[in-house]
């Protein structure tokens, strides 16, 4: 399938123009693994409750690791059953229902290449987009970094809502990344120097600023002291 929308001009009708409701993070992690098992296993699609729960807390390819209780899982996936995001298949030939996504009923012209970015941004979070069209190869083949960029933008102009969002470079990140949207808007988060990716502390940029602030007045504070201490000194060596 191309990665070119058909129907652009048919994305605000599809949701009467009203915007969708906001997941939380475990319901992002649980669509994102219902969108990525559709396309890397699909002989074992729709999934049982147990095979979702595994998907969710799994170590390989998440970000970040979690570990989900069972209830949390059936939790979430209420919550996208709720929000029209995923439905209960009751198969004739399987014992216990199973679960699949309903993306389609929120976003009906995604392509294939936007789900697949979308994906990935879902179970491993803020990414660039070299990371993106690695991580995406399993699911969906792009011709070039360039044509990833193509669909990221794509997505970040999407109607009746963006679904992804640049982060410039700048506050400790080195390049460009990008996050999605569907759990609501996020700030700029600087990456701590020093740290590994797994250890950094993120901070929200206005905190981070508010810190930096802090720390340069409490810096000044101790410059005039210092300057105070040198002059009493001088006077009472009579320099």
């Amino acid at each position: 399938m191309s990665d070119e929308n058909p129907h652009p001009e048919s994305e605000a009708k599809s949701s009467g123009g009203k915007p969708a409701p906001l997941l939380t993070f475990e319901e992002s992690r649980v669509l994102g693994c219902l969108l990525e098992k559709e396309a890397t296993t699909p002989d074992q699609y729709p999934l049982t409750f147990n095979s979702l729960y595994s998907a969710c807390n799994q170590s390989s390819n998440r970000e970040p690791v979690t570990d989900f209780g069972t209830d949390t899982v059936e939790e979430a996936m209420e919550g996208l059953r709720y929000k029209k995001l995923s439905i209960l298949v009751h198969q004739a030939s399987a014992r216990v229902p199973k679960c699949k996504h309903t993306l389609e009923n929120k976003y009906p012209y995604l392509t294939k290449g936007q789900q697949a970015l979308l994906c990935v941004l879902l179970l491993r979070g803020q990414q660039t987009v070299g990371e993106l069209r690695q991580r995406t190869e399993r699911m969906h083949a792009f011709a070039d970094i360039e044509r990833v960029q193509t669909v990221l933008d794509e997505m970040a102009s999407y109607s009746p809502e963006p679904l992804v969002k640049l982060i410039p470079a700048g506050g400790g990140r080195r390049a460009a990344t990008y996050v999605h949207l569907l759990c609501g808007d996020v700030a700029p988060m600087p990456v701590t120097s020093g740290s590994s990716r797994g250890e950094s502390t993120e901070v929200p940029a206005s905190s981070w600023r508010a810190e930096m602030e802090e720390e340069i007045s409490s810096l000044k504070a101790d410059v005039l002291a210092l300057k105070s201490e040198i002059e009493a000194l001088k006077s009472n060596l009579g320099i």
